[in-house]
């Protein structure tokens, strides 16, 4: 799956950054007995379904043309925006996300918890601050990079 990700990454980049869009994101997974290719796209103020629909289009009319076909099953092709909750992967996600509030799931625990959201105060190339609200109280968490399985953006309530 992983050749899938990275051929289709290959193949639409150039594509989405001819409209001045950015890749976001790209996966390849089986939901029930169907297989989905997605990719999210972006761009400042937001991407429309037009925009969507003109990528959608072009990544489309390129797979067909691959010889071999990286994808012998059958899948749906699904081009979105990452929404609200967008997910921080690439080094300038994270940096574009200091003083947002953003969701961090790690792999191990650090104190109680293997969750924390809170606001991106600041990053290294080794750390994350992470400024959060323990029981009522407002602390800074360091957090080291190598500890993050997955973060994104976070609607603070």
């Amino acid at each position: 799956m992983s050749t899938v990700v990275e051929t289709v990454t290959a193949l639409a980049q150039p594509i989405v950054a001819q409209h001045q869009f950015e890749l976001v994101d790209v996966e390849f997974v089986k939901e029930g007995k169907s297989w989905y290719l997605r990719l999210y796209i972006d761009k400042p103020g937001g991407i429309n379904i037009e925009e969507c629909a003109l990528v959608s289009d072009e990544v489309s009319e390129k797979m067909d043309a691959l010889d071999p076909d990286p994808i012998p099953q059958a899948y749906f092709l699904e081009i979105s925006s990452p929404g609200a909750e967008r997910p921080l992967k690439k080094p300038a996600d994270f940096e574009k996300a200091v003083g947002d509030y953003i969701h961090v799931s790690l792999y191990q625990k650090i104190g109680n918890s293997k969750v924390y959201e809170g606001t991106l105060l600041s990053l290294t190339a080794d750390s994350l601050d992470l400024e959060v609200n323990l029981k009522g109280r407002i602390k800074t968490l360091t957090i080291p990079r190598d500890a993050v399985a997955q973060a994104r953006l976070a609607i603070k309530f």
